[in-house]
Order: structure tokens, then sequence, then C-alpha cells
């Protein structure tokens, strides 16, 4: 392929590009996270939940209503049986009907209830804590996922710059061995390079491609990987990155943000008003109720003179009312044993809200350190990528007049693209440690 060919299809491809580009939408960090916010299959289970333990508390502060229940029976009887008339016992056909309305409410159960609706608020509030915890999760693996993105397309654009310096120069080889100026062992040589460069542009988009389906997958997008691109970051993100956090101070913060530790705080909570609501059953039951109630019936037999249906009911219409005591005495422990688990639930609930804090303290400390990691090693990957560069530079003018062999154009060219592809992995990760400081503050994601 000649120099000319060479530039007239690094052209054709960059116009490709062009309008590649301006058919594809551009989605940034920010726009990323809100789709997979509106999308996400979990966060809508996480809702439902929420929806759940709503109707839950609504249930509980209906239960301290008094209950109201109608109640009608109708019966035909055949051969022997109680007329409800004459409450005597015939052998006879007839049909009889009864109705009732009672009604009733619990004076006192041991405060069960009142406990039942605290313990159903607090539930209510862990849903809420438990869908934000969720979300949370889910803007951590799209923040990670998008920075997968932007980092394999800067090293899928440098891989195709480097593949296009060693097409040039496996020309250039090509060239001179024409001339008589080059051996087969050199062109040999180039060819290797080229192929080597060939297969790191073939390695680098497929990496792009598996980050792209990466990130649609967690926006819930079924989409293409060349529907829409990313926006990468600045110098001035980078310049922003580079921050030093005390690990107490960070983790002060994060506590009245972090969804997780409120979540095991309301569980603790909700664990507590479980042993109230446990101990409610140790104790008597009052309830106050009432009835209204009347009957009818009829002989079926044709010589029988029955009383008139509403003269029935007047008459044997009947009220009452009544206050029922029920006092637990044993019950094979299950009151008591209920009791204990209730306990041993409110234990265990503390000892993971420690836990959370615990561990939340650690990831925040490994964060910091894993920044100040990456801070060190941007720094020491851009002095080496400059370093590097320049010596390549120094070598490549050397070696087009001939004061270099080939041998060593080609490990100073090595040692560069090296180079640069650990700066700009070192580089996106600094990016990186630097947005999971932000996601435990609870700041905004973005650049």
């Amino acid at each position: 392929m000649s120099k000319l060919t060479c530039l007239a299809a690094i052209g054709l491809l960059s116009l490709g590009f062009s309008l590649s580009a301006q058919a594809q939408e551009t989605l940034t960090i920010q726009q990323a996270i809100e789709r997979m916010l509106q999308n996400n299959l979990n966060i809508k289970r996480a809702v439902l939940n929420v929806s759940s333990a709503a109707v839950d508390l609504q249930q509980s502060k209906a239960a301290l209503y008094p209950s109201l229940n109608a109640n009608a029976d109708n019966n035909l009887s055949f051969g022997r049986g109680l007329n409800s008339t004459t409450f005597q016992v015939v052998n006879q056909k007839f049909y009889q009907g009864s109705g009732t309305l009672s009604a009733s409410v619990d004076v006192f159960g041991g405060l069960s209830k009142i406990n039942q609706i605290r313990q159903n608020k607090i539930l209510l509030d862990a849903g809420n804590s438990n869908l934000d915890k969720v979300k949370n999760d889910l803007i951590l693996q799209v923040v990670t996922s998008y920075f997968q993105v932007v980092f394999n397309v800067e090293l899928l654009k440098a891989s195709k710059e480097q593949l296009l310096v060693a097409q040039q120069t496996q020309e250039r080889e090509e060239a001179l061995m024409d001339a008589g100026n080059k051996t087969v062992a050199d062109v040999s040589q180039a060819k290797a390079q080229a192929a080597t460069a060939e297969l790191n542009v073939t390695n680098a988009q497929n990496q792009l491609t598996i980050s792209y389906l990466t990130l649609s997958q967690l926006m819930e997008m079924r989409t293409e990987t060349n529907e829409y691109s990313v926006v990468a970051p600045t110098v001035q993100d980078i310049a922003m990155a580079q921050k030093v956090f005390n690990v107490n101070d960070v983790f002060n913060s994060s506590m009245s943000v972090f969804p997780d530790v409120k979540l095991a705080a309301l569980n603790r909570q909700a664990a507590e008003k479980g042993i109230a609501v446990a101990r409610g059953a140790l104790t008597p039951r009052l309830s106050f109720g009432g009835n209204l109630g009347s009957s009818y019936s009829y002989l079926l037999a044709a010589e029988s003179q029955n009383q008139h249906f509403f003269d029935q009911i007047g008459a044997r219409f009947n009220q009452g009312i009544g206050l029922s005591l029920q006092i637990p005495i044993f019950n094979g422990l299950q009151a008591r044993s209920n009791v204990k688990r209730a306990k041993i639930n409110y234990e265990d609930f503390k000892l993971q809200e420690n836990l959370t804090k615990n561990n939340l303290y650690k990831v925040i400390a490994q964060a910091i350190a894993d920044l100040r990691a990456a801070d060190s090693r941007y720094s020491s990957t851009l002095n080496t990528f400059n370093a590097q560069k320049d010596a390549f530079n120094v070598i490549e003018q050397r070696y087009n007049v001939g004061l270099v062999n080939s041998l060593d154009y080609n490990t100073s060219r090595t040692n560069r693209n090296k180079a640069e592809t650990d700066f700009i992995q070192a580089k996106y990760d600094l990016l990186f440690r630097s947005k999971v400081i932000d996601y435990y503050l609870g700041r905004q994601i973005n650049f």
C-alpha cells in the first residue's frame, strides 16, 4: 500500500466516523445514570416492595377500627328436625333462615396493634431506604461501566494511531528494500510490528464492544453499540480528581447520606418494635362486642299456616352486648418463644448495623488509598510516557538518516506504545477512583 493510498483510506475512515458521530446520540454519564434509574427492573421491583409496605401500614392502622360483619343462614330440612318456631322436633319439611349483624372492638391487647403500626412505619421507611440502596448500587455499576467504555474508546483510538505508524513504517521498509538499503529481515520485522498493532486494534475493538454492551444492559437499552457515544473527561476533570481526602471526614459525611447505613439502622429499629409486638401476646386481651339478629321459618306442608315473614322477624328480633376477656396462661410457650425470637432478631440487626458501619469505613479507607495510589501512578505514567515519546522521536529521526538499526527503532516504538497504554489506563483509573469518593459522599456524579 502506497503512502498516498494509506492517507486516502485514513481520510475516508475519518469521514465515515464523522458521519457516524452525527447520527449517534451523545450520552453523558449523568444521562446514563438517569436512564438506568428509569428503566432498571430491579428498581421497579424495589418500588413494588415499598408499595407493599405502605399497604401493610394502612392495614395495621385499620386493625384499630371496630369490626362489623353480617351473616345470613338459610336451610331446607327434610325428615325429623327442630322447628325454630315451636322449638319442637317434627317430621316435616320446613324452611328456616336467620340473620345476624355483629360488631366488636379490642379495648386492650397489650398495645400490640399500636406497636405493630409503629413497626410498620419504620418498615416503610426501611423500604424507601432499600430503594435508595438499590439505586445507589446500580449507580456505581453504571459509573464503572461508563468509565470502561470511555477508557476503551481512547485505547482503541491510540491503537489505531499506533497501527497507522506501523503500516507507514512497513511501507518505508519495503520501499528501502526495493532500493537495496534494507534487508528481508528488516521488512519481516516491520510486518510483525504491523501485525501486532493490528491485533491490538482488534482486541481494543472487542473490549469496546463488550463494555458498550454491559452499559446498555444496565440501562435496559436494546441498542447496537454504534447507536450512542460517550463523553470523554476534560483536563479540568483530571485536575479535580487529584484531591486529598481524609478517611474520617469522608466516613462521617457518608454516615448521614449513605443508604446502606440508614437501612441498617431502620431494620434495627423495626426489630426493636418487634419485641414490643411479641410481648403483647403475653398480656390479657379485652374486647367489647354487640350483635343484632332475627330468624324465620316456614312449614312446607299444605295444611300448615305460617306466620307472616315480617311478623316472625319482629317477634324473634334479638340483640346483645358483651365483654370478652382472654387471659393467656399456657399455650405451649408459643408467646414466650416469639418474644425470645424477637430479641434474638433484634440483636442480629444490631450486629448487622455495626457490621455495615465497619464495612463502610473499610471500603472508604480502601477507596482513599486506591485514589492516592492512582494519583501517584498517573504522575509516574505521565512522566514515563513523555520520556518514552521524546526518546522515540529522537530514535525515529536517527533511524530516518540511517544512524539507528530497525531493531532499536522497533524496541523504542514498542516502549513508547506501552507507555501510552499505561498512561491511558492510569488516567481513567484516577478519574474512576475520584468518582468513587463522590459516590460515598452522596455527590452527583458527572464530568
